[in-house]
């Protein structure tokens, strides 16, 4: 249905459109933070294309050798909570078949991970060395895996929203994410703009795990009155560009605590591209004069 290149512009374009998004608190071509800029997760993007789209390679296999190209190429984590979403979308897209949504596809390759996948995703999580992670009673990171990826990811949900994908099939993002996407864009016709619109509707409606794991519910209210105030301002701008006074507000309040919500920016970029494959699916059916 779709190549290895055609996947891999798709992962970098919706990379890219993430970064053109002015997201307060996360890097973006607004503002970078955090010892991060927009050049490395260009970079890191580039890299990591490639083996998230190697059609011979496993989940766990994408996973980990697009976190080893990252970190070889910007000797930091950019792109961790990325390349988790994105892999299985990835993965899912060459089980679509006219007969089977990318929703269901997915679903299918979330099902049936392995010990294995579970191996070279935590060896990736390690390689990755996030911050905050800390050390798990069950199936801790710093040792071999005794599940499968599934199971792994269900025992660690409770805490990290990424995780939480992995055991309710992206319900986040098919049931919630998606929809602001596509209300956003048929209102202002923008990309960038329906993924601001994304990623302040993520804060606004869950918390963000890259924050809690550093500071627990300390920001928590805080964060999601300021999304509520964005979102609403959003929601009344004839021009999105007129709430730009208010995101330059907001990003330097949050970067001047250390606040990143960088949980629900990978969170945007698996939407965008699960916008992304959903058109390339509809487009091919259409092609076919199947019924979309």
């Amino acid at each position: 249905m779709i190549s290895p290149q055609q996947l891999s512009e798709l992962y970098q374009q919706a990379c890219e459109v993430e970064l053109q998004a002015f997201k307060p608190g996360n890097v973006s071509v607004y503002a970078d933070g955090h010892d991060m800029t927009v050049a490395d997760f260009r970079l890191s993007a580039e890299v990591s294309a490639a083996p998230l789209c190697n059609p011979d390679y496993s989940l766990g296999e994408k996973i980990f050798y697009a976190v080893k190209a990252t970190r070889e190429a910007v000797f930091c984590n950019t792109n961790l909570g990325i390349i988790l979403l994105c892999a299985p979308l990835i993965q899912a897209i060459s089980h679509t078949r006219p007969d089977l949504t990318l929703r269901q596809a997915l679903n299918q390759v979330l099902t049936t991970t392995t010990l294995e996948d579970a191996e070279w995703v935590f060896k990736a999580i390690r390689l990755a060395s996030p911050g905050g992670l800390g050390s798990s009673n069950e199936q801790d990171v710093a040792e071999k895996p005794t599940v499968n990826l599934a199971e792994a990811m269900r025992l660690a949900s409770a805490k990290d929203r990424i995780a939480l994908q992995y055991m309710t099939g992206y319900q986040d993002i098919f049931d919630f994410a998606v929809l602001i996407h596509y209300n956003a864009k048929s209102k202002w016709g923008d990309q960038e703009w329906a993924a601001v619109s994304v990623y302040v509707g993520l804060l606004c409606q869950f918390p963000d795990s890259h924050i809690e794991r550093k500071y627990g519910n300390k920001y928590s209210e805080m964060v999601v009155t300021e999304m509520s105030r964005l979102r609403d301002e959003l929601s009344k701008a004839k021009r999105p560009e007129h709430t730009l006074p208010l995101l330059y507000r907001i990003d330097h309040a949050f970067k001047s605590m250390g606040i990143n919500p960088g949980t629900m920016a990978d969170m945007t970029v698996a939407t965008v591209l699960t916008v992304f494959l959903e058109e390339v699916i509809k487009l091919t059916l259409r092609n076919k004069n199947l019924p979309t």
